[in-house]
């Protein structure tokens, strides 16, 4: 369990609506996840407006609603958090609900348009042989030392990239070498996180229709 006050750190915010000293079990992004005292981010997406389903997030136990457009009708024993932007604002709960693990692992981020997943690779299969203690986070697979973590995406959303980075610090990684899409530096999936070093590799035609 967290303190919604200490999970709020340095997010920015616009409106706060009830109490901030409530505990909170989990988060999420996911309404189909909420569970007993949960904080729902009611992200608005490509596809699917979270805001849509605040009302279900609520029926179900989240206790706390963080949102960019407040419900019209409020429940009192709800806390709502009002922010500018839920997407950044869950990459800075992320980070701290999962103790900011980014800061207490060097790690180095990789971007481009080609070659990101051969560069992680190379610098994990380096500074393994070398000794090390290394997580590797790419499209391939996510790694923490030999143990493979199946990966589904280049870049995983805030909530699994931390929770991914606090499991590499709590089996003792110094270092970590992570896939950066540039699709998840526009959706914000690294907000909050602290990178000790990047690479560029390069940059080509491709997602320029996204970007």
């Amino acid at each position: 369990m967290k303190l919604l006050s200490d999970i709020l750190y340095k997010v920015s915010l616009e409106e706060v609506i009830g109490s901030t000293h409530t505990a909170i079990s989990s988060v999420t992004f996911d309404s189909r996840n909420v569970k007993k005292d949960t904080l729902f981010i009611a992200i608005n997406g490509t596809t699917v407006n979270g805001h849509q389903f605040i009302e279900k997030a609520i029926s179900l136990g989240a206790v706390t609603i963080v949102c960019e457009v407040l419900p019209v009708q409020l429940n009192e024993n709800i806390t709502y958090i009002k922010v500018k932007d839920t997407s950044y604002a869950l990459g800075v709960i992320a980070c701290n609900y999962f103790d900011n693990p980014s800061e207490k692992i060097k790690l180095v981020g990789v971007t481009g348009t080609n070659g990101k997943t051969t560069t992680v690779t190379l610098l994990f299969n380096l500074f393994k042989s070398l000794g090390y203690s290394v997580g590797l986070l790419s499209t391939v697979q996510n790694k923490i030392n030999n143990t493979v973590i199946q990966s589904t995406h280049t870049t995983p959303d805030a909530l699994s990239l931390n929770e991914l980075l606090n499991e590499m610090v709590k089996q003792g990684c110094e270092y970590a070498f992570m896939e950066v899409s540039s699709h998840a530096v526009a959706q914000n999936r690294i907000a909050g996180i602290n990178f000790t070093g990047a690479v560029f590799t390069n940059i080509t035609h491709d997602h320029l229709d996204y970007h």
